[in-house]
């Protein structure tokens, strides 16, 4: 049997992620079998199975593919020369992605997650460790807006930084369910509460007599 090159491997095993994808945005994961999967992605059964030998490792599979984009979208707002722009960066992007038609799939897919690890150990590990990710992310951040005095210091930045990842799953249960999100509204909310998070202003000096 002739190698294929690694190209053709990796043009493959997308197509078979893309099926998954496709398949467990519509109808879940409990009621989507590998038989379904295969059938979408449009090739055998063996050329499937060569790749992925379960559920559960496409499950993992596309958390894995979703956290490496998420990582790409936080770089520029990790590396943000002034640490709080950065924090408005991320929820820029954040705010992007709900709204990008192109990841509606991925957002419904998450979701299901969500549920799907209430059950299942395996796909848990994948949605905590996606949570961390971002929750780390922003933590430092904090950390950093904290050390030039742009955020108040008596602030835990892991509580800052769990606070916006529930905000930001709230917003994604919402987009899922397709209420009508006011985005630019929603950032200058955001922006504000990030406002209010910085630490009060020092005593006036008092004016010298003449």
């Amino acid at each position: 049997m002739p190698k294929i090159s690694q190209a053709k491997r990796d043009a493959r095993q997308r197509q078979i992620l893309d099926a998954a994808l496709a398949c467990f945005s519509e109808n879940g994961f409990h009621q989507t079998g590998m038989a379904d999967i295969v059938r979408r992605s449009g090739l055998s059964h063996g050329a499937v199975y060569l790749y992925f030998q379960s559920k559960d490792d496409l499950i993992e599979a596309l958390a894995v593919d979703r956290h490496r984009q998420e990582a790409m979208l936080g770089a520029a707002a990790r590396h943000a020369e002034d640490p709080l722009e950065g924090l408005r960066a991320l929820v820029r992007v954040y705010a992007h992605w709900l709204t990008d038609p192109e990841g509606e799939q991925t957002r419904r897919v998450s979701i299901n997650g969500w549920a799907e690890a209430l059950r299942n150990t395996r796909v848990r590990e994948g949605a905590v460790e996606g949570i961390d990710a971002p929750r780390s992310l922003i933590a430092t951040l904090v950390e950093r807006a904290q050390s030039k005095g742009q955020l108040s210091a008596d602030l835990s930045p892991d509580a800052v930084a769990r606070s916006l990842v529930a905000l930001f799953q709230g917003f994604l249960l919402q987009a899922v369910w397709k209420q009508p999100i006011d985005i630019a509204a929603c950032l200058a909310v955001i922006d504000r509460m990030l406002g209010g998070l910085a630490p009060p202003p020092g005593p006036k000096r008092k004016k010298r007599e003449s």
